[in-house]
């Protein structure tokens, strides 16, 4: 449906033409005189084509399709996952969000200002305690709704030909999520991010070829410090979010034009 300006057209005579009881002449002709002020009908035949999209893309469980009897399978909770794991990222995008306005990394080179900063955060900010729980609940539940997203995916075949651009951008998508959990957990800086980033360091320095080169840029360096925590929060709050959200849009917009294939 495109919205350019279609040809002019003789609404008076076509209302003459037909037989119309009084009221819905009223009603044609009231929408006559607002369509050629607003396009009232262009944004109505583009809704009207959003709801049949929307209604197409929802497949039929293995019951409707066969007409089975016993409903041993329904397929419909699973199909959601996709909605869920998207919903829970933009709780955590809001709330992380909120946390920003009380987080700060560091100040003078001291990285246990980070600590300090998420200890007020629980004890003094109105609310902290909560917002940080929704956040962290939120991460989790995006999580988990991912990983079994991509094994509903996976069993029902849904990442065959044409859609295997997809599966694949998936694949990008939950292992992004999962930097992304990773950079969080170290920004409150407490003795469980600290073991953390240490871990992290030694995954990478026992990578071959580039390990200490990742180590230095990721981590900034062998040892976790000030340079370590600066770079989890410019990955979690300034790139990630934008590469994250930016992906999943795709995601969605492939789905939309491809539609949600059917179990295999």
């Amino acid at each position: 449906m495109s919205l350019e300006k279609q040809d002019d057209f003789d609404h008076g005579a076509w209302l003459k033409r037909k037989d119309l009881t009084p009221i819905e002449t009223v009603f044609l002709t009231a929408l006559v005189y607002l369509d050629k002020r607003l396009r009232i009908v262009d944004y109505l035949e583009l809704l009207e084509d959003a709801y049949y999209k929307v209604n197409l893309q929802m497949p039929k469980s293995h019951t409707e399709q066969y007409d089975l009897d016993n409903k041993f399978w329904y397929w419909y909770p699973l199909y959601s996952l996709g909605f869920f794991s998207v919903l829970a990222y933009i709780v955590a995008a809001v709330s992380g969000a909120l946390l920003g306005f009380y987080y700060s990394p560091s100040a003078a080179g001291d990285p246990t200002v980070a600590y300090q900063s998420v200890k007020m955060i629980m004890q003094d900010v109105q609310f902290g305690y909560a917002l940080r729980s929704i956040h962290r609940w939120a991460a989790q539940i995006m999580m988990a709704a991912v990983f079994l997203h991509m094994l509903r995916v996976y069993f029902t075949g849904s990442y065959k030909e044409p859609r295997e651009l997809n599966w694949l951008l998936g694949i990008i998508l939950i292992s992004l999520s999962m930097v992304f959990g990773y950079t969080g957990y170290l920004l409150p800086w407490n003795q469980l991010a600290f073991w953390a980033g240490q871990i992290g360091v030694e995954m990478a320095l026992a990578t071959p070829i580039v390990g200490e080169w990742g180590a230095q840029l990721l981590f900034g360096g062998f040892t976790l410090g000030q340079a370590t925590l600066i770079r989890m929060y410019i990955l979690h709050v300034f790139i990630l979010p934008f590469v994250v959200t930016a992906l999943i849009a795709l995601h969605v917009g492939i789905v939309w034009v491809q539609g949600i294939a059917e179990p295999h």
